[in-house]
């Protein structure tokens, strides 16, 4: 599973729509054409391009922390506390993480999960200070017992860091990195997840971009992204499955420099992706779309 935050469907503008501005490559050859709300859903070759839902009967623009605890823990979590909100998890949302989130449903499976992403130390001394604003996925993890991969792990090729490329790890914390090409990325991400029963990789960049952060590196990320997207969805082996989803929109409109009401991207590649497609219409059909391919 590759999460992507902050990315919808958007309209078909190559002045506010990365996607259009800089012809998404993933989109063109995968499905030949990029999605707009005037064609939400595509498909070609066992590959599934749809929207998903991020309001979930509530409305106001959709936050990440109820989103992505809706994705990971197949919960209406803006329903259970009545608003969106975010970027991290409402507090009272946290014993329903621990409970529900979806590594540990692997794990009570006996099942071997994975979160790809790599941390710098800064972030390990902000976790081990007490303070636990944190994202879903991090939190799930240290709710859970799954470790998070260290800088040493992208040294020696057995993590990702969530710019995909070591890029911004290497210049603005100053890390011993390697800048690698996003085809070695998506091929070390592709080798973690024939090991493991359940892979995650995630991205906040997309959000950062559409909320007006590093926008000079608007151009850079996107053709980053997209190589990346491409070479997974490639090189995809024939018994795996990918689902590449995000909690709400921001980045597919520029305009503004704030989440969007736009449908969230939904791209399911695979053996099960019709099946994935069609289970999912919100973001808290995910987490049960996924655990039904292992029933």
């Amino acid at each position: 599973m590759i999460f992507i935050d902050g990315v919808g469907i958007g309209k078909n503008d190559s002045e506010f729509n990365p996607f259009f501005k800089y012809q998404f490559k993933t989109f063109l050859e995968v499905f030949g054409k990029i999605p707009d709300l005037e064609n939400q859903f595509l498909s070609k070759n066992n590959a599934y391009l749809f929207p998903i839902d991020a309001l979930m009967g509530v409305p106001d623009i959709p936050l990440s922390g109820t989103g992505q605890t809706s994705i990971f823990c197949g919960v209406n979590a803006s329903k259970i506390i009545g608003k969106h909100f975010g970027p991290y998890p409402y507090s009272t949302l946290v014993p329903v993480i621990e409970e529900k989130n979806i590594f540990k449903e692997f794990l009570n499976r006996q099942m071997k999960v994975e979160f790809v992403n790599a941390y710098p130390k800064i972030f390990f001394d902000y976790v081990n200070s007490g303070r636990r604003r944190l994202s879903v996925t991090t939190l799930s993890c240290l709710l859970s017992g799954v470790p998070l991969h260290k800088i040493n792990d992208l040294h020696k090729g057995k993590a990702l860091s969530a710019e995909i490329d070591n890029e911004r790890l290497k210049t603005r914390l100053g890390y011993k990195l390697k800048v690698i090409k996003p085809s070695l990325a998506a091929k070390r991400l592709i080798k973690i997840a024939s090991k493991n029963n359940f892979t995650l990789f995630e991205t906040f960049i997309t959000d950062h971009l559409g909320h007006g952060r590093n926008i000079e590196k608007l151009e850079y990320f996107s053709k980053v992204l997209d190589d990346f997207l491409l070479n997974v969805i490639v090189n995809l082996p024939k018994e795996m499955n990918l689902l590449v989803c995000s909690d709400h929109g921001n980045y597919e409109d520029l305009s503004i420099k704030m989440h969007t009401l736009n449908p969230a991207l939904g791209i399911a590649v695979g053996q099960d992706a019709k099946k994935i497609s069609a289970r999912i219409k919100s973001l808290y059909d995910i987490k049960d779309a996924i655990m039904e391919t292992f029933d």
